[in-house]
Order: structure tokens, then C-alpha cells, then sequence
């Protein structure tokens, strides 16, 4: 998962110790199970909160990594590649639900990626054989859903989770393919809310998140509960996205990737990594 290709690996270092970012203040990371303002639509659902840094990485650390690097560093929550056809990572040896159980009470918080079939016509030399069938997109968006809410439970996922549909970058300028797309995520969310989880969604901050806050402002339905934006090259910031409005899912709702493919070290354990900043939903653990 990065601002360019599923296929790139990821990341570097975060200062440790409290650190100003634009936008926020996160002086320690928090996850907690309040009343949610950013999802007034989800009133059935009380989702676990996470505030403060996070990072994602292609394969799931080794549990002598997570427990080196959450008593080193400043990181509290890590995205897992927990399903989905175009997952690049696939195999996952470390991913089990032994693996969900053991971080999350080690105090980590997960955020769950999901990379299912990419946009008909997404960007640049990504060569991506699974795309949606603008033909079949909403049968597509729902099954994919199906599989996502099936791969989340076997895993120890519960209800009230946060599942982030991992869309990377496509062309905004083709109508019938952003058309398409945003039919398969419109109906991928509408599964994925059926079954009791939330719907989150990753992309380029210029490609799917802007797509989305367009169909936002113009009144569509089924569109994610919260919003996962690849922004590189700037200031960490949850407040300042220039294609999100102010009111756009602006509480608990929003985490931004702000720097990708970067290598950091603590405890004596080395990954690669992005970097994110979170104010969002996080996973439930059963």
C-alpha cells in the first residue's frame, strides 16, 4: 500500500518523544471505545478509537519485532494485509489469529487493509491483473465485501471493526472507469456495514479521496465511514487536506500516510515502513 503501487515497499523513521504535528497534538498514542461523532450514521455500532502514530508494512512483523518496537518506539498502531485478491504480501506467515491476540494485547492497535480488485483503470505502470469489471462492479464490490468480513472473522476481527479498502491510484478523467469504481466501493461498504464492521478506505489523496469527497458533497450514499489518504512529501496533518472539506469526516474519521518506503530500527529489529497519523477506527478483537 503506498501513493504509488501496491507493489512498492514501504518506509522510515519517526522521531520518538512528543511531537507537534500540523493539525494535531498527539503527546502518546490512545485507543479507546467511545461514542463516535465521525459515524452518527453508525449509532448501532461502538467503534474502538485509536489517536497518535501508526505505520503499515507489506508483510506482518514477527512478534519479537511488535514487542521490540512497541517498547522502543512512539508507533502504537500498524495496518495488517489481512485479505483480498490483489494483496501483495499474500503469503503472511506471521499473520494468524495467535498473531492478532498477542499485539493487540501487547497494547497495539491494528488497522486491517484489505486490497481487493483496482480500478479499471488505475495509474502508472502498476500491472495489477485484478481489476473490477465495469460490467460486474456492483456484484464485485459486494462479494469482495463478503470476503472481506469472512478473511476479518477468521482472523479474530470482530464486530465494530474498521475494514480499509486498499483503492490505489486511478484516473479521475475516465468517467465510466471512476464510475465503475466507486460502484464496487459503494457496495463493497454496504456489505461490510451488513455484517456489523465499518468501512474505511485507502487511496492517493488526489485520485480516490478526492473522487469520494466529490460523491460526498454531491449527496451519494454508501461512502466510507472513514477515510485512510496518501499524502507524501508534506506535514503530518488530519485537519489540512486541501481535497477534504473541514466538515469531511472530520471526527475520529481521518488518518493520513504521510511519508512512505522509509527503514527505522528499535530494539534491534529493522522493518520498512510508511508512516501514518491516526485519528480513526481501529479493529475490535473477539
Amino acid at each position: 500500500m503506498s501513493e504509488r503501487s501496491i507493489f512498492i515497499p514501504y518506509l522510515r523513521r519517526l522521531l520518538v518523544g512528543t511531537l507537534t504535528l500540523t493539525g494535531l497534538l498527539f503527546p502518546a498514542a490512545t485507543a479507546t471505545a467511545v461514542p463516535w461523532a465521525g459515524g452518527a450514521n453508525r449509532g448501532d455500532i461502538a467503534p474502538r478509537i485509536f489517536q497518535g502514530r501508526g505505520f503499515d508494512t507489506c508483510q506482518a512483523p514477527d512478534l519479537a519485532t511488535m514487542q521490540a518496537w512497541r517498547a522502543s518506539s512512539a508507533y502504537g498502531a500498524v495496518g495488517i494485509y489481512f485479505g483480498g485478491r490483489a494483496r501483495a504480501c499474500s503469503s503472511q506467515l506471521h499473520l494468524t489469529s495467535d498473531w492478532v491476540r498477542q499485539t493487540t494485547d501487547d497494547g497495539w492497535s491494528l488497522l486491517p487493509i484489505y486490497v481487493g480488485s483496482q480500478s479499471p483503470c488505475v495509474n502508472g505502470t502498476n500491472k495489477n491483473p485484478y481489476r473490477i469489471d465495469p460490467a460486474t462492479a456492483g456484484a464485485q464490490g459486494g462479494t469482495e465485501g463478503s470476503d472481506a468480513v469472512s478473511s476479518a472473522k477468521a482472523l479474530g476481527l470482530g464486530e465494530g471493526s474498521a475494514l480499509y479498502l486498499d483503492m490505489e491510484a486511478y484516473d479521475l478523467g475516465d468517467a465510466d472507469c471512476a464510475a465503475a469504481t466507486l460502484t464496487f466501493l459503494r457496495n463493497w461498504d454496504r456489505q461490510v456495514r451488513a455484517a456489523g464492521y465499518l468501512a474505511g478506505f485507502y487511496s492517493s489523496a488526489d485520485s480516490g479521496i478526492k473522487h469520494i469527497e466529490t460523491a460526498r458533497r454531491a449527496g451519494v450514499a454508501d461512502l466510507p465511514d472513514a477515510v485512510w489518504y496518501a499524502r507524501w512529501g508534506v506535514s503530518a496533518t488530519l485537519t489540512d487536506e486541501p481535497v477534504l472539506s473541514d466538515g469531511a469526516w472530520a471526527s475520529d474519521a481521518r488518518i493520513h500516510q504521510y511519508t512512505g518506503s522509509v527503514t527505522e530500527s528499535y530494539g534491534g529489529k529493522k522493518l520498512t515502513i510508511d508512516r501514518d497519523l491516526v485519528d480513526a477506527p481501529v479493529a475490535v478483537v473477539d
